[in-house]
């Protein structure tokens, strides 16, 4: 983190830049709760992507980090760290890269098929290490994960004779659950239910899953609905987005990461455009409200980022009581803050009254 001596609009554009103060607020809030109901604390760090912040999250409470790729637990990780790999170890170098952790740290990882295991387990006895396997069922996403408890049990029955692999308990990712706080009961005790009769099948053939992993941003703060639950991993509630404000999951006020760029043109009638375009912002579009637009711009609420090309955003501003002038800089929150990240190299990390500090994305590109 290297001190730059700069007012906070005179560096190039376009930037991200990191509110600390409700970074650490964020990484808090999550601690104390997960404290209060009995959980333990495995931040995503797929979101961020930085050891510095990573170590923020660790400081505060968390058991250990959770990375997507293997790539990432080799850049984020470290020895005597506990880290989880949600991503089958499938593929020549995966499983290797990760038995090679695996010699000065506790690696564990989420498999849903017997290839995976035998990678896995094969792995580990040429590094002479042990891996920690969680068995991953779908709750909701149909993404990965076997989609019935009765599936679980071969994999846990295979992962308890293989070599070298360690049986480690569950993991589940409820991302299909994006209803407004008050209406996830339902969803959530549907989860519950799934893991209470996983559990119960391998009680009866004397297996037991010591960790259950789950959790996610729009859920987090209802783990606790999820009684066998022990775990969570969420990744975005550390900066928040638009995702997560017009969700109801937080506020304008709790989303620490925003964009600053500068209007570059305003040569076509009731438009804008803006030096941030889908290399600095992603093409996503906004779960919960799809026809909002790239972002949200703060200075003009009324705008929308209709259009994101390679380098140019346009900007709608026909419904805008006032219009940005060339050479204005304005702040856009993004709609989803983690494949931004990974888009920039580095980011500005704002402390009141110090100056900006540089911050390098260590785990940026690190999809492998």
């Amino acid at each position: 983190m290297v001190a730059k001596k700069r007012s906070f609009y005179d560096f190039p554009t376009p930037a991200l830049v990191l509110d600390s103060v409700i970074v650490r607020d964020n990484i808090q809030r999550l601690a104390d709760y997960a404290t209060a109901n009995g959980l333990k604390l495995r931040p995503h760090t797929k979101t961020h992507k930085m050891r510095a912040i990573a170590k923020m999250q660790l400081d505060a409470g968390a058991i250990g980090v959770t990375v997507a790729k293997v790539s990432e637990a080799e850049v984020i990780s470290s020895p005597d760290l506990d880290v989880l790999v949600a991503y089958p170890p499938i593929g020549r170098s995966r499983a290797p890269r990760l038995a090679t952790l695996a010699r000065d740290r506790t690696v564990r990882v989420a498999v849903d098929s017997m290839a995976a295991i035998e990678e896995m387990s094969a792995a580990a006895q040429a590094s002479n290490a042990v891996v920690g396997l969680l068995v991953e069922i779908d709750v909701g996403m149909g993404r990965t994960g076997v989609s019935k408890s009765s599936a679980t049990l071969p994999l846990a029955i295979a992962i308890e004779r293989a070599p070298n692999v360690r049986l480690d308990g569950i993991m589940i990712y409820p991302g299909h659950i994006w209803e407004s706080i008050d209406k996830q009961d339902e969803p959530l005790r549907a989860v519950d239910s799934l893991l209470e009769q996983t559990l119960e099948l391998w009680s009866r053939h004397g297996l037991a899953a010591a960790i259950v992993s789950g959790g996610s941003t729009p859920t987090a703060y209802q783990s606790h609905m999820v009684w066998h639950m022990t775990e969570i991993r969420p990744g975005t509630y550390i900066f928040n987005d638009m995702n997560t404000v017009r969700g109801g999951f937080c506020s304008l006020e709790n989303c620490a990461a925003r964009v600053i760029a500068t209007v570059i043109s305003d040569a076509v009638a009731g438009q804008v455009v803006i030096d941030a375009g889908l290399k600095t912002l992603s093409t996503d579009l906004c779960i919960p409200a799809k026809d909002t637009g790239y972002g949200y711009i703060v200075e003009y609420p009324e705008a929308h980022i209709t259009r994101l090309s390679e380098e140019h955003g346009q900007v709608d501003i026909s419904g805008c009581d006032s219009r940005p002038v060339i050479g204005e800089r304005i702040t856009v929150i993004p709609n989803h803050i983690c494949p931004c990240v990974n888009l920039q190299e580095s980011v500005w990390w704002e402390t009141p009254n110090e100056p900006l500090t540089q911050m390098h994305v260590d785990a940026r590109g690190k999809i492998q």
